[in-house]
């Protein structure tokens, strides 16, 4: 899984965690079993590797529901 994600790097994905959660964000880099991600607002996630199920590369920006300010 760590040598697929490499591959990802720069690009924006989805990743879940067995049945507990997704999270979207753009692969900033992989090392040591920890996935490095950045979301819309420039935050860093970092994510054990061995604990993703699912990951799905995003083709259009996330939606979400509600009002648009």
């Amino acid at each position: 899984m760590e040598e697929f994600l490499k591959q990802m790097v720069g690009k924006e994905i989805d990743v879940a965690f067995g049945s507990s959660g997704v999270v979207r964000g753009k692969v900033i880099d992989v090392k040591n079993g920890i996935l490095f991600l950045e979301d819309e607002y420039e935050r860093t996630a970092y994510a054990s590797i061995d604990k993703i199920t699912v990951v799905w590369e995003c083709k259009e920006p996330h939606s979400r529901p509600g009002f648009i300010v």
